[in-house]
């Protein structure tokens, strides 16, 4: 479908340092979603926040107009935060913050969004995290506005722990179509009848 006629979102797939290897759950989602758009980064093992933000820009930008529901794991939640901290007018329409890294371990923190996300966002954290603590996701959670939900003794919610699938991500992206194509419907519903009124 051309990108003008396109109501429904696109999915982004945003991996974290490594790239997510075979068998993690962004590849299984992936392949779910003919249409998804993975961001490749240059150098996968240099977390330079603001090159993996510059990253995620030019490729949306290369993949046309339309919206898009962003997912990331790890380093990547933190260079999608930035990206929309950088990006106000960016399509992507919301964002699944999956096991974020802790920022101060990166000396990011300060680059940062400080307030609310300017996109619905939903943070997913683990009780048993090495990268970042529940209680950290929660404070970054509030401090985003983004909806937290904890796995419990999930590990990094990666491959190694046992995530080559993640049900989540997919109900998640669901819920966030749908919310989106009834907006557009309502929009559409709202321009019409001032049409006909005038």
């Amino acid at each position: 479908m051309p990108a003008s006629l396109r109501t429904s979102p696109r999915v982004l797939i945003v991996p974290g340092l490594g790239d997510s290897p075979p068998g993690h759950w962004q590849n299984w989602l992936q392949a779910q979603h003919r249409d998804a758009v993975r961001v490749v980064q240059r150098e996968w093992h240099v977390p330079d926040i603001d090159r993996w933000a510059s990253c995620i820009a030019d490729t949306i930008e290369r993949a046309g107009p339309g919206r898009w529901l962003a997912v990331a794991h790890s380093f990547g939640a933190l260079a999608l935060a930035r990206h929309l901290a950088l990006n106000p007018g960016t399509p992507v329409a919301a964002a699944l913050l999956v096991a974020p890294a802790e920022p101060d371990k990166f000396s990011v923190s300060d680059l940062l969004p400080q307030g609310l996300l300017p996109v619905a966002s939903t943070l997913v954290a683990s009780d048993t995290d090495p990268w970042m603590t529940a209680a950290s996701t929660r404070r970054w959670a509030r401090r985003w506005g983004s909806q937290w939900i904890c796995l419990g003794d999930a590990g990094h919610i990666n491959r190694e722990a046992g995530f080559g699938t993640l049900p989540l991500a997919n109900r998640w992206l669901d819920a966030m179509t749908q919310r989106i194509e009834r907006a557009h419907r309502l929009a559409r519903a709202s321009v019409t009848e001032w049409s006909f009124a005038v």
